[in-house]
């Protein structure tokens, strides 16, 4: 059972999980993110995992197991299910239940890299036993694509940086990228909060995260929002092609 889950309800429901994927053939489940990572916030935080199985997940049996997760912290488990044969291709998409949806995604760099510092397992062998290692330069390859080909983008639009996800997650991964790619580290989300601030982002931006986040005033008007827009979206669209420019 991984050491980094202190909170008794986090505990629970996790202790519960693991009990109702019995009806896969499960050969591990592994923890990454901010519960491996040390970050982990009961309140708001998701509870990332990775179950390895034997053969092809069966996508009703997934959607069984996360279906009856209904409490606020049961849907934030999101856990991608990965034949064990399958571990060594980071490109190749997997089953995931993730935000109430069924969906396929990889086992990215990022998240091989978290699996590989959190060595946290709630059942079976830790994932340095079976997942291949994630060099430095893969690992910066993947980070440079991310920030060149999806978020780039997207601040092309207007629509998407109106929600609180769209400016955490941009924001945060960002500060993130940065880190890793100059230092080679990965960094928690706190952490790369507080490097914003040295990153030059808007301060009113990062403050408005922390207070969302840590807890303190949150001002919820459409006209900060469309403010807070247009400060991501233009701080975004400027500071990424230099982080991810090649050192």
């Amino acid at each position: 059972m991984t050491d980094h889950v202190s909170d008794e309800s986090v505990q629970q429901l996790l202790d519960g999980f693991v009990a109702s994927t019995s009806a896969l053939p499960v050969e591990a489940i592994w923890v990454h993110g901010s519960l491996a990572l040390g970050d982990f916030v009961p309140s708001r935080s998701d509870l990332d995992l990775v179950c390895v199985v034997a053969g092809q997940p069966d996508p009703a049996t997934i959607k069984a197991i996360h279906r009856p997760l209904t409490s606020s912290l049961g849907r934030r488990v999101h856990c991608t299910y990965v034949p064990v044969d399958a571990l060594a291709d980071p490109e190749l998409r997997h089953p995931t239940f993730a935000q109430g949806h069924y969906l396929a995604r990889p086992v990215t760099p990022v998240t091989r890299r978290e699996l590989a510092l959190g060595g946290s397992a709630l059942l079976g062998p830790l994932p340095s036993s079976l997942l291949p290692a994630t060099t430095d330069e893969d690992l910066a390859a993947f980070i440079r694509r991310d920030l060149l080909t999806f978020w780039h983008p997207v601040t092309a639009k207007r629509t998407p940086w109106l929600r609180d996800t769209w400016i955490d997650l941009g924001m945060l991964t960002l500060a993130r990228a940065e880190t890793t790619l100059r230092t080679g580290a990965l960094i928690t989300k706190q952490a790369a909060l507080a490097h914003l601030r040295a990153l030059g982002a808007p301060g009113a931006v990062v403050a408005d995260i922390h207070s969302r986040r840590y807890g303190g005033p949150v001002d919820r008007s459409l006209s900060w929002r469309r403010h807070r827009a247009e400060l991501t979206r233009s701080y975004l669209r400027a500071k990424i092609p230099a982080v991810a420019a090649p050192s």
